[in-house]
């Protein structure tokens, strides 16, 4: 009886814990298989569907697994038909995910046939990669996954990869999803067009976005009329019929390229540039002013209400508002600027569209006789572009959501420390904001 009791608590302990490993999520169970074959066990952790393991060594890196495909009868490397005539076959390599800290390399002598549906010869298709390439599918998707979340020189070192390799994966893995998923460009009707600077010299790429999905949806190098006018080709006729509006910058090539491809959409100027075109007529009204300041004092004086100016009223510290009751007695050419910048701001928040057109107009009349030169020439600019800047009243579509995506882009280009060609931050686009979901490979037996 003195022995049962420090047995019956030690089984207690063991159902206690059992217990709470099952509350947190944890098996604590596993299953007994009786012996496996080295080539049985390689399959089930290699996890390939379709895959037949022949053998296994090692050399001098790492494991070395003599694989095949299950089926008998090659296909093509193209059109995946069958192709019975064998031309010759070479032995090749593929790197897999590493096991035990050691590479992992798949060795298959690859077979070149001639193909009748695409009457040549063409290499066959192996189920555990794609044509061309020297690493397995599991293998790019976590080099993917990786990029999404670091660096490629983080990814280039944990993989055991050189830096550009890491960027032909990522070409190959998203090219893959985008072809295997949804035309992206169906069902569109709100989209919104932005340019982004991804390196010096005026080096640009469009981005396009769909308003509905926040996601990216194309893009190309440049940021002319003709570069936008390249998506609408490929967006084809009778879908571009689809689209509903655009929101845009005060571009003049996008502007050209939307109104001659989709003149039935509305054309939507963005708020932030266009309340920027004000800002910057403010700005610019003080710098005139502080040149023809009489003495040093009032420049400084002048020079340090720049914030002020240009800051929202609740947004101004109690000393900032105290800096702008003086300005109307001492500067009443600036402060006229100032009122006009205020009074548009406002006009943007009103909701009706028909008073907004109404107090615009008026706007742009009170502009061009304040007798300040840059609040005339803004004032030019915005009455050319009255019924887009209306549209944003109307619908409330902005470039909000792009020019959140392209700081997204912009974090992924500083992380990247740059990119040396457009396609290869094209790519990164689409990885991280293109909606394409990438999981790193697991094998489960």
């Amino acid at each position: 009886m003195r022995d049962s009791a420090p047995l019956l608590a030690v089984s207690h302990r063991r159902v206690d814990a059992h217990d709470e490993d099952t509350r947190l999520g944890v098996s604590t169970s596993f299953t007994q298989h009786p012996a496996l074959r080295s080539t049985t066990l390689l399959r089930t952790v290699l996890a390939i569907q379709s895959l037949l393991v022949r053998g296994s060594g090692f050399d001098d890196f790492g494991l070395v697994v003599d694989v095949a495909p299950a089926w008998r009868i090659p296909r093509c490397g193209d059109c995946g038909g069958i192709a019975r005539s064998v031309h010759d076959q070479r032995e090749r390599f593929w790197r897999h995910l590493d096991g035990a800290g050691m590479f992992v390399k798949l060795r298959y002598a690859i077979r070149r046939v001639h193909c009748p549906a695409c009457a040549g010869v063409k290499t066959e298709q192996v189920p555990w990669a794609s044509p061309g390439c020297n690493f397995t599918h599991a293998f790019e998707e976590r080099v993917a996954f990786l990029a999404q979340q670091s660096s490629k020189t983080a990814v280039s070192k944990l993989m055991r990869v050189t830096w550009r390799t890491v960027g032909g994966i990522i070409s190959r893995v998203v090219g893959r999803h985008l072809d295997a998923g949804e035309d992206r460009l169906e069902g569109l009707r709100h989209i919104g067009i932005d340019e982004l600077s991804y390196r010096k010299h005026h080096q640009y790429v469009t981005v396009v976005i769909d308003h509905e999905r926040g996601v990216v949806v194309w893009s190309q190098r440049g940021k002319s009329a003709d570069t936008l006018r390249a998506f609408f080709e490929d967006l084809g006729p009778e879908r571009c019929k689809l689209i509903e509006s655009a929101t845009i910058d005060m571009s003049a090539a996008y502007i050209s390229a939307v109104g001659e491809m989709i003149p039935d959409a509305k054309m939507i100027f963005d708020r932030f540039h266009v309340q920027r075109l004000v800002q910057n007529a403010l700005d610019e009204t003080r710098r005139d002013e502080v040149r023809e300041a009489p003495d040093t004092e009032g420049k400084r004086a002048l020079k340090h209400t720049r914030w002020c100016l240009l800051k929202s009223p609740w947004n101004l510290t109690e000393a900032e508002s105290k800096g702008l009751e003086g300005l109307e007695e001492a500067n009443k050419s600036l402060y006229r600027g100032y009122l006009l910048k205020e009074s548009f701001a406002g006009i943007l928040d009103r909701r009706q569209i028909y008073v907004a057109q109404e107090m615009l107009t008026a706007w742009v009349k009170d502009a061009k006789c304040s007798g300040l030169a840059h609040f005339e020439r803004v004032a030019g600019t915005i009455e050319r572009h009255m019924d887009g800047i209306l549209e944003y009243v109307r619908t409330r579509f902005s470039n909000g959501r792009t020019e959140g995506l392209n700081g997204k882009i912009r974090t992924i280009t500083r992380r990247s420390f740059g990119f040396h060609s457009a396609t290869a931050l094209i790519s990164m686009i689409f990885l991280c904001c293109g909606g394409v979901h990438v999981t790193p490979a697991f094998s489960r037996p």
